[in-house]
């Protein structure tokens, strides 16, 4: 019996901005939500899945970023202080959970434009998203190492590409990451150098990532312009993925020309990871 396809379904969410800065993402509501009725920020962190590190510094930048204070702290008291909202932020609380409501029931009825219309969200949503990275790059999470301080972070990329990014650990909480988790990688164009190839590099096409945290790409040079004193060079590494650096026109190992083969190398540390909720 053939499997009956089941209805298209969206997921995405409503955030609030100020300025360029997102703070109050789905998550960051629901833990607002939260601490109106736990009365206490450790409670309402576990109420949403997060560690009581990562909900303060939520607390903290949605306090900074909103205009206007939305927790307020309790010392004392019979049961040892907590938090409580403003008036302020049961207000933001309200309408944020009505306007999910109505944003919820637009994404039903787009989805009745079928694949296409998901489709063609996404790309406007990648579209409007701009930065002064000149190397931008969406993928799926493929794991996560993690370790007291600071995460591992594994990015697959289209054409069998990967990277590695070093975040601290309460950035990977803060950004609910998870394996599966599609995720946006930035990096800077003077954050990259190129060089020629040696031997222990990846074949044309490939990537590694070295225990120290040094991404490897290895590609074509597609494009080079010199001032005398740096190169800037894009590399192609596949079809769909291509990352652009400097190298030194005086560095030894052979001319970098538009179709040799070349090495980014950037470290792990350089690379931003960002979500699109």
């Amino acid at each position: 019996m053939p499997n009956t396809p089941l209805p298209l379904e969206l997921s995405t969410t409503l955030s609030l901005r100020s300025g360029d800065q997102s703070w109050g993402t789905e998550r960051r509501m629901a833990l607002l939500a939260a601490i109106g009725t736990e009365g206490s920020i450790s409670a309402a962190a576990r109420k949403v899945g997060l560690s009581y590190k990562a909900a303060w510094d939520a607390v903290d930048m949605m306090n900074s970023l909103a205009g206007g204070l939305l927790v307020e702290r309790v010392t004392g008291g019979k049961r040892g202080g907590g938090a409580h909202l403003t008036d302020r932020a049961r207000e933001l609380v309200a309408w944020y959970q009505a306007a999910q409501a109505e944003h919820q029931r637009f994404m039903q009825a787009l989805a009745r434009f079928g694949p296409d219309g998901t489709r063609h969200l996404d790309l406007l949503h990648s579209m409007a998203l701009q930065t002064s990275a000149r190397n931008r790059y969406e993928g799926v999470i493929g794991a996560i190492e993690s370790g007291r301080i600071n995460d591992r972070i594994r990015l697959d990329l289209d054409e069998g590409a990967s990277l590695a990014a070093t975040l601290t650990h309460a950035s990977t909480e803060r950004l609910g990451l998870a394996k599966g988790r599609r995720a946006l990688a930035f990096l800077k164009a003077q954050a990259v150098r190129i060089r020629p190839p040696a031997a222990d590099d990846p074949p044309a096409g490939g990537a590694a990532a070295d225990p120290e945290g040094l991404n490897r790409w290895t590609g074509r040079i597609g494009h080079r312009a010199d001032d005398g004193t740096l190169m800037e060079i894009s590399l192609d590494i596949g079809p769909k993925v291509r990352i652009t650096g400097l190298a030194d026109p005086g560095a030894p190992g052979g001319a970098l020309a538009p179709g040799d083969l070349a090495v980014a190398c950037f470290q792990a540390t350089d690379v931003l990871i960002g979500t699109m909720d």
